[in-house]
């Protein structure tokens, strides 16, 4: 009869994990081989001279020798679930052939020697290592890598905090006479789930365990053994699982996983469930706070961090002149409203009588809604709150004292959302500093003495269109001595050795700085190309590489400039750049980073600067 249950409980989970499907994914990595491969030679890298000197040190890290057996350039993909029926990582990577699989396990795993043996399917092998619970498993074009990931619950938990709440496997306490399996079908209802109960085993393979008499008290009252008959019939079942979901991907041709969220123009391409992910910490800080009198009963719940970001891509492109990262964030459609509302941004042209004409050394520039940032936090908190445990009153009432205490109208005004940020360059100056040491008599002497101090010279600039509370508080701030007013200039007490940070209020336009002499310059040509930028992203800035080094190199030791003028070499720039609008409710932020150079790929070139920079 046992091997009746066992027969259905392999069948279901064979059928459920065949039934998944793309969209269940919680992450997916692609490593474009064939895309990767048009722009730089894959044995060009691993044959690198600074990858080659580190092997001879480590051989073990050895990346050619996967050459061997990998199709590089074809896709290599990583992906599984975090929180879900059968939480799993797969890894599938093209290969050679079966039999070079097959070597490579047996010369460098221990393979069919003391650390187990290679099980032949015909159509597949498998090879599990001794003591791990992460399988080897091909055919003649893939290597799979996969392990269940399900843990059992920690016995400082009770049971039923510790399960998921839907689509769970779950072990019967350690000492009924039956445990029971749910083995789940995705896209299926737990509760239309097939429930197998199955007989304890009498035997453990390969952990045995002899049973007692009914009359004897089991494990002889030993927690520890109890805890270790309990995990081994767990890993028992999970074993189980695990090959029945492995002949469900082999046994009728293996086709390699796919998903509709990768780019396949992108050299290095993921994805992640953002719901998932959070799921996943969830259930990380929730068990701990549930023993400091069950607050985290009161935090915001696991499901509802997926109704505000549907997913988030990282997107990698190497190309021959620039590096550069593209992230996507996808929100749903209530709240990619809202972002867009936040995002675009009117920016008040004030502010541009304070840019500098040329290019500064760096800058960011950021401008955002504050007001309808203000208008839609209230029920932004209201859907992250969504909690059984609250009433709908109580979140009502909060809501509504929130909007009732802060006028979006008039906060706003404090802080309307437009930010800028420069750096220009260094300055020396000379400044007062205190010398403490003692005289003859061993008392406390204090001397002042001039010295010469490199600074750095910046601006902040943001807007505040409030018709009083500026004004109230700089008067404030004069009348506490703080500031000390010279016209619209307002000098901040105590920040000689920046050679006296000042604030200056312009109408709507606020400036903190250290130095005027790059005002005034609104028609120069940053602050038109900025203005261009400014108009399609609300994010915008950049650091020039080579300027910055040979500026702020000066002072530095001779061992630090020879690396920082090296980089300062090599790379241009750093940009960054988040457009205003959204598309298909997805919000982009780009970071490049500019070579000199476009002759080789930048893979290439990092590994020369490194080579170069390691060789002294």
């Amino acid at each position: 009869m046992k091997h009746f249950y066992t027969l259905i409980f392999l069948f279901a989970t064979y059928f459920s994990f065949g039934q998944t499907v793309p969209e269940k994914y919680d992450y997916f990595v692609q490593f474009n081989g064939s895309q990767l491969s048009k722009k730089v030679s894959i044995d060009e890298v691993l044959n690198h001279p600074i990858l080659t000197k580190y092997i001879s040190k480590k051989p073990d890290f050895d990346l050619r020798k996967y050459a061997a057996i990998i199709k590089l350039n074809e896709k290599i993909t990583i992906h599984g679930n975090f929180l879900d029926s059968v939480p799993f990582y797969q890894v599938t990577i093209p290969v050679k052939s079966k039999e070079a699989v097959r070597k490579y396990l047996i010369e460098k795993q221990g393979a069919n020697g003391t650390n187990s043996s290679i099980e032949d399917f015909g159509k597949y092998e498998v090879y599990t290592p001794n003591g791990l619970k992460r399988s080897f498993v091909w055919n003649d074009n893939y290597l799979v890598v996969i392990e269940l990931t399900k843990r059992l619950p920690s016995k400082f938990y009770d049971v039923a905090e510790t399960s998921v709440a839907t689509d769970s496997v779950s072990i019967s306490e350690p000492y009924e006479e039956s445990a029971v399996i749910e083995a789940p079908v995705y896209g299926v209802p737990m509760a239309d789930t097939l429930k197998i109960e199955e007989p304890a085993a009498k035997n453990i393979d390969p952990i045995v365990f002899n049973e007692p008499a009914e009359s004897d008290h089991l494990y002889d009252g030993n927690p520890y053994e109890e805890y270790t008959a309990e995990q081994a019939e767990f890993d028992k079942n999970l074993a189980e699982k695990q090959r029945a979901i492995i002949k469900a991907l082999f046994e009728n041709g293996f086709t390699p996983p796919s998903s509709p969220k990768i780019n396949v123009s992108a050299d290095i391409s993921t994805w992640v469930n953002y719901g998932g992910m959070m799921s996943s910490l969830y259930s990380m800080y929730n068990y701990p706070l549930s023993l400091f009198g069950g607050y985290d009963k009161y935090l915001p719940m696991q499901n509802n961090f997926g109704n505000f970001i549907k997913g988030i891509n990282l997107d990698f492109y190497f190309d021959s002149d620039n590096a550069r990262i593209e992230e996507e964030v996808e929100y749903s459609p209530e709240i990619a409203n809202v972002v867009s509302q936040i995002s675009n941004r009117k920016i008040n042209k004030n502010i541009f009588n304070y840019f500098p004409a040329q290019k500064p050394l760096g800058y960011i520039s950021y401008h955002a809604n504050t007001k309808a940032a203000l208008e839609k936090f209230p029920s932004l908190m209201t859907d992250l709150f969504q909690n059984p445990k609250f009433a709908k009153e109580d979140i009502t009432i909060i809501t509504d004292l929130i909007s009732t205490i802060v006028d979006e109208e008039a906060t706003a005004k404090l802080f309307d959302g437009d930010l800028s940020a420069f750096l220009y360059g260094m300055k020396e100056i000379e400044v007062m500093t205190k010398k403490y040491g003692y005289d003859e008599n061993y008392e406390e002497k204090v001397t002042e003495e001039k010295v010469k101090k490199s600074i750095p010279l910046f601006s902040v600039i943001f807007t505040s269109t409030h018709p009083t509370f500026g004004d109230k508080l700089l008067q404030l701030g004069v009348r506490k001595k703080v500031l000390v007013q010279n016209g619209n200039i307002y000098t901040i007490v105590g920040t000689q050795e920046y050679d006296n940070i000042f604030i200056l209020k312009d109408k709507d336009v606020v400036i903190v700085a250290n130095t005027k002499e790059y005002f005034g310059a609104e028609n120069g040509s940053f602050t038109k190309d900025t203005k261009k930028d400014l108009s399609k992203n609300y994010i915008s800035g950049k650091l020039n590489i080579a300027q910055t080094v040979k500026t702020f190199g000066k002072n530095a030791k001779d061992s630090e400039l020879d690396r920082m003028t090296k980089i300062s070499s090599q790379f241009s720039d750093i940009a960054i750049e988040s457009p205003k609008k959204l598309i298909d409710n997805k919000l982009k932020f780009v970071f490049k980073l500019n070579s000199f150079k476009s002759d080789k790929n930048i893979i290439l070139q990092t590994l020369d600067l490194a080579e170069e920079m390691t060789s002294k």
